[in-house]
């Protein structure tokens, strides 16, 4: 496994001529990257590529991607249902494994600048890389489509590009690059031609005029049948049978039904163990009772037929180890994944029974930040591990080095802030416990009150790991920062 693992799902606006999309895929073939999935629809003419790879690889994958599709898309003779403004029309990044959210932020911004240059094509930046609030939405960027932003790319400020010049590539256009969470495309085809009920089916459901949270759609005529189309750009808070719901019973309403749905590109499983436990109503659901999963646990050495213990035991030994890492710092970290995951499971446990009913819409919000916040909480025990290793690092190559201090000064902030957001997340862990304590099972009290307890020992440690870096830094500013934040989660 890579030490870094970036997902790329590159559209481009090609869905009919299999040798184009042929020829676009090969020229991303480079050492490193790997090809997931491929779909290609005739209707919307668009082509969706998903990618695997390590950082560096994939960044350049992706430039070749747009340089290939500049040569072989011409959108002055393009016409397709889905919106589009390049021949290679949107490129996100997301974080998989070893990055963040803000690493593909960077690598947006590189991916982007790269294609301005080499290829004369403007470039916009969406989502998490925006350089404003406006641009976060690709709809607003991509208003008018390639033909409306031809006309007054260079006569309107707003429509002024990222990076190269204000006048769009003759026939590739412009493309937006950006980064984000894990997204689902999901498309419900409807048991009508009438492409005008599939477009007051999407503008319920999507966000932006008033629908379900995280939810982006539009409606068009595919293969015959209307089609609501919709993005899900964050699954665990707006799970994806939650939005089938919710397009059923609007359809009905205009007295029509769904007849399928489709995914375009990839799915986690975490999203279809979510809509199996929603749609087969089964008690006490966990994700450790399906069979694959077990076996990749057991396989895997997080679980052992002799019991739990030998799950942890290595970690603990490690703790007890006459070295460094993993330290005070990894087990704070531990410390919050636990609390995060009792209090998940408490929320869990009473979700979906009768006496919890109204508070259905809490308990599943808590459940989703509190996977969210286990996720990162254990990525943290390693992180905390690798930044002290990174400070001594800095420390021995100083003596070598002109810029020894900066790096060391660099490091140190790292080392710093791995331990502020472990503390940060588990005082949120500790407040969504408490708001869970009166509308949960009671028998469930002891499980909150230890969550609770590793919260607040998590927090101390965590701090005390903050301080202590702080002691050997010269950034007054950063120092200073630093320690009002951490003042605040004391209180």
């Amino acid at each position: 496994m890579p030490s870094t693992l970036v997902e790329c799902v590159p559209n481009f606006s090609e869905g009919r001529d299999p040798a184009k999309v042929d020829a676009i895929i090969e020229a991303m073939k480079i050492p490193g990257v790997y090809l997931l999935d491929r779909e290609m629809d005739a209707d919307h003419n668009r082509c969706v590529i998903t990618l695997v790879g390590e950082r560096e690889a994939i960044q350049e994958a992706a430039i070749r991607g747009v340089g290939k599709a500049a040569e072989l898309i011409d959108l002055t003779k393009h016409q397709g249902a889905h919106p589009r403004m390049g021949a290679a029309d949107v490129i996100p990044f997301i974080p998989i494994d070893g990055v963040t959210i803000e690493d593909c932020v960077a690598m947006a911004r590189h991916v982007g600048a790269e294609i301005a240059k080499r290829f004369q094509i403007p470039v916009y930046l969406y989502e998490a890389a925006a350089a404003t609030p406006e641009r976060q939405n690709l709809e607003n960027i991509r208003r008018g489509q390639f033909e409306g932003i031809r006309d007054d790319i260079a006569t309107n400020p707003a429509r002024k590009p990222d990076f190269g010049e204000p006048r769009v590539h003759p026939t590739a256009g412009a493309t937006v690059v950006g980064a984000r969470k894990f997204l689902i495309a999901y498309n419900v085809f409807l048991n009508t031609p009438d492409v005008g009920i599939a477009k007051k089916i999407a503008k319920a459901v999507r966000f932006s005029t008033g629908g379900l949270r995280f939810v982006k759609g539009a409606g068009f005529l595919v293969r015959g049948m209307a089609q609501v189309s919709m993005n899900l750009t964050d699954f665990e808070q707006t799970p994806i049978h939650r939005v089938f719901e919710y397009v059923k019973r609007e359809a009905a309403r205009y007295g029509v039904i769904p007849v399928s749905s489709e995914i375009v590109g990839l799915i986690p499983k975490k999203a279809l163990e979510q809509a199996a436990e929603w749609f087969l109503q089964v008690e006490n659901f966990d994700s450790s009772l399906i069979l694959e999963n077990r076996l990749t646990a057991v396989m895997g050495g997080k679980m052992a037929v002799g019991g739990l213990r030998a799950g942890v035991e290595p970690f603990i030994e490690q703790l007890a180890a006459p070295t460094a890492t993993p330290g005070g710092g990894s087990a704070a970290a531990a410390s919050g994944a636990m609390a995060a995951g009792l209090v998940g499971m408490v929320a869990s446990m009473s979700r979906g029974k009768k006496a919890y009913l109204q508070y259905e819409t809490q308990l599943s919000e808590a459940i989703a930040r509190l996977s969210q916040l286990r996720e990162e909480l254990k990525a943290a025990i390693d992180a905390d591990a690798e930044s002290y290793n990174l400070v001594m690092k800095a420390y021995k190559s100083a003596k070598e080095s002109a810029d020894g201090d900066a790096a060391i000064g660099s490091a140190l902030k790292q080392a710093t802030s791995v331990p502020l957001g472990v503390a940060e997340r588990v005082v949120e862990v500790a407040k969504i416990a408490n708001t869970l304590k009166p509308i949960t099972n009671p028998n469930m009290k002891s499980d909150l009150t230890t969550a609770i307890a590793l919260a607040k020992a998590a927090l101390e440690g965590a701090l005390s790991n903050v301080e202590i870096n702080l002691d050997s830094l010269k950034d007054e500013g950063f120092v200073t920062e630093t320690r009002k934040r951490a003042a605040v989660l004391k209180r």
